[in-house]
């Protein structure tokens, strides 16, 4: 059997392309470091705000709103507070915003706190999500559970305490719209537009490969959806991913390989440098990451023992990589990998249901997930230990015996971080 042809043909190839990436990205943070000092010099701004999200908050004596917003004019995503109460504050703002003269880079390309004054709440104006956001919460009496659809479906922000809840349950990466929904999708529209197209097909362009073209369609489809959706940082990276994979398969290019993972996270940081502070891009980076690391050192395994192996394989490859940065320890945890392989069953499903107004069809089931309770802990894995632990994932890619170790680790570190529980 033939290779596909690589991405790169030789290692001095790759390295001088990295290379020149990494100067265009270098050269794209010196302008917005230049907008940041730019930003900073001038007393205020008067722009119009999207409120990402809005709940209150009592310091004893009154209560306040915070406030989660995006500047698009200013492309400034940031934290504020507003006396007025958070039942009064719809999707868009006009603001006075104070930039301070402490503001550090880092949180100007990150997420800052602005003080700002609300000159104007805009009337709420009916969209096209609006009303896809409205046909979704008619079907849930639960505001909790009309909260998780609306996520998983359009990307909104989550209710404070079903996000408390998520993180407990160790599924957040099945809530914020990622690669692994855009996987189902397409795999849904594929099986759904396929049959039309080889109907066409077969009488008019036999000469057309079919699995390029609908491949295609389900892309710009997706594509209308990404955009739909407001973008969130790890859909796009799932996005991208998607549209070079599909580009390279019509190359007949090597697809499942580690340059073509790195010039892709390089390729969209110089599109999007914000990104480069946004915890959700790079988790969802590390995820494919060991996707691509099971499936090198795993080739044989047939598709549907590698779906198991993917779901249990990432779950305890990831949970040094999480406690690097998420502290909370909860044994409910150890129900990620099964709840992620039902969802891949439950979320179209879930879609057919809403479209025939039967959403509501499984709300007393995530009622009960959503107030499962288990005693808490708290656990930081050391900086040395995760450099440890990254560094022996990046040696993983040339050694199967590096390879083993690794998931000897992981799978140590999950039994002692979860024995505790029980012993």
């Amino acid at each position: 059997m033939l290779e596909k042809p690589k991405l790169f043909l030789t290692l001095k190839e790759f390295w001088l392309t990295m290379l020149v990436l990494a100067l265009l990205l270098f050269a794209r943070l010196f302008f917005l470091y230049q907008d940041y000092v730019e930003f900073k010099a001038k007393p205020f701004y008067y722009t119009d705000v999207q409120v990402l999200q809005a709940y209150e908050k009592y310091n004893g004596e009154e209560y306040y709103t915070i406030l989660k917003l995006y500047a698009p004019s200013l492309d400034l995503n940031f934290f504020s507070r507003t006396k007025i109460r958070a039942k009064e504050i719809n999707a868009k703002l006009r603001l006075k915003l104070f930039p301070h003269k402490d503001m550090r880079f880092f949180d100007y390309l990150g997420t800052s706190f602005i003080f700002c004054r609300v000159n104007e709440i805009y009337e709420e104006k009916q969209t096209l999500k609006r009303d896809f956001l409205t046909f979704v919460e008619k079907q849930h009496e639960d505001e909790v559970i009309s909260s998780f659809y609306k996520a998983i479906y359009f990307a909104t922000p989550l209710d404070k305490t079903l996000r408390q809840q998520v993180s407990s349950l160790g599924v957040s990466h099945l809530i914020a719209l990622s690669g692994f929904h855009l996987a189902i999708l397409s795999a849904l529209l594929f099986f759904l537009l396929r049959p039309f197209y080889r109907f066409f097909q077969q009488g008019y362009f036999p000469y057309r490969f079919d699995l390029h073209d609908v491949g295609f369609l389900v892309l710009l489809i997706l594509a209308w959806y990404v955009w739909f959706v407001d973008a969130p940082p790890s859909l796009v990276r799932s996005y991208a991913m998607m549209a070079v994979a599909w580009l390279l398969l019509v190359l007949g290019l090597e697809l499942l390989s580690f340059t073509f993972l790195m010039s892709i996270i390089l390729l969209l940081l110089i599109i999007f440098p914000k990104m480069l502070l946004s915890l959700a891009f790079w988790f969802s980076v590390v995820g494919v990451f060991y996707i691509f690391l099971l499936l090198k050192h795993f080739p044989k395994i047939n598709k549907y023992a590698m779906t198991l192996f993917i779901s249990f394989g990432i779950f305890l490859l990831m949970l040094p990589i999480v406690h690097l940065i998420f502290p909370i320890v909860n044994p409910l945890q150890l129900t990620s990998p099964f709840l992620s392989l039902g969802f891949s069953f439950f979320y179209p499903l879930s879609m057919l249901l809403h479209l025939v107004d039967l959403g509501d069809l499984f709300d007393p089931l995530l009622v009960k997930l959503f107030t499962l309770e288990a005693e808490e802990s708290l656990f930081e894995v050391s900086l040395n230990y995760g450099l440890l632990y990254v560094g022996l994932s990046l040696f993983a890619i040339y050694s199967k015996k590096i390879f083993y170790l690794l998931l000897f680790l992981a799978f140590s570190f999950t039994i002692w971080l979860f024995m505790g529980f029980w012993v």
